[in-house]
């Protein structure tokens, strides 16, 4: 039996939909945690610890599904990066590779690469200074969207439109030694697109719309609608992935208040929860369909 490995924090909702999948697959799933990796130099087994306690060796022939990308501190990090580049060279299949895995989570060189490949980014300042972000904040107009560099699912995210207000934040961030990614603040008409990229093909999209304020994320109370993916955002969605590097990617795209679209972000760990139901796609049967293809 064929199996699949899922690198995840553990047995939530998108982990029980993939073991779902994989039995109707005839598959064997099993999980791993990105906090118990050990790798081995001495041998060409390298092996994490399973969430339920045994090794979990992988080999090759087992493709591997990253489901999270936990934080952590900058040595934690490298090294988990480091342990699937590794596993990469070894000739066992990453989804998505690593490559794609670090420019998808920092959000200043996944817009340099978008914007690199022609794609319309909104105009981005990213800085370290307060006062390089407080004359960022004018030159974007006094009405900016502040990301941080890692993050997901909206948080985070915070609309400056007050320079009383972002002077204070930007103090705050560079007391702390945080990096101000700053974004031109798109007007919307209430609604944007997630679009779901699998290999060379749309699988499928959604319409996400705001409840309230400007946030259309739907872990931030966005409620998603079904959508019909036009060529054109097919196009973008497809170009976008394809910048990152990224197999399977949640492709961000904003429409204005003058019907011009923004590539916002891609997302290199996907979610479905909501995406799945209302485009009516079994997107966990699609992803691990996909990785041991």
């Amino acid at each position: 039996m064929k199996r699949v490995v899922a690198l995840a924090a553990g047995e939530g909702w998108h982990v029980q939909d993939l073991h779902r999948g994989a039995r109707s697959l005839d598959l064997e799933f099993t999980t791993a945690s990105f906090r118990s990796l050990s790798a081995r130099l001495h041998t060409d087994e390298p092996e994490v610890e399973g969430i339920s306690g045994e090794a979990v060796r992988f080999a090759h022939g087992d493709p591997i599904v990253v489901r999270t990308m936990p934080g952590g501190t900058l040595e934690q990090v490298v090294f988990r990066m480091d342990v699937l580049h590794r596993l990469e060279a070894a000739g066992i299949r990453v989804v998505n590779r690593p490559r794609a895995l670090e420019a998808a989570i920092d959000k200043y060189l996944a817009a340099a690469r978008m914007k690199a490949a022609g794609l319309p980014v909104p105009p981005t300042i990213t800085c370290e200074r307060a006062t390089r972000a407080l004359e960022a904040y004018e030159e974007l107009g006094g009405d900016v969207v502040v990301k941080p560099i890692f993050g997901s699912e909206g948080r985070g995210i915070l609309r400056l439109s007050s320079r009383t207000e972002a002077e204070a934040h930007f103090r705050e961030v560079e007391a702390a030694g945080g990096v101000f990614c700053l974004q031109r603040c798109v007007k919307h008409p209430g609604h944007d697109f997630r679009i779901l990229t699998l290999g060379n093909e749309v699988l499928c999209g959604m319409r996400r719309v705001t409840q309230e304020g400007w946030v259309t994320n739907i872990a931030q109370g966005g409620r998603p609608l079904p959508l019909d993916v036009t060529p054109e955002l097919a196009s973008l969605a497809l170009r976008a992935a394809v910048s990152i590097g990224a197999e399977v990617a949640g492709v961000d795209i904003l429409p204005d208040v003058d019907g011009n679209l923004w590539v916002l972000e891609v997302n290199a760990v996907p979610g479905w929860r909501a995406l799945a139901p209302v485009s009516g796609v079994d997107v966990a049967v699609e992803v691990l369909r996909y990785a041991v293809g």
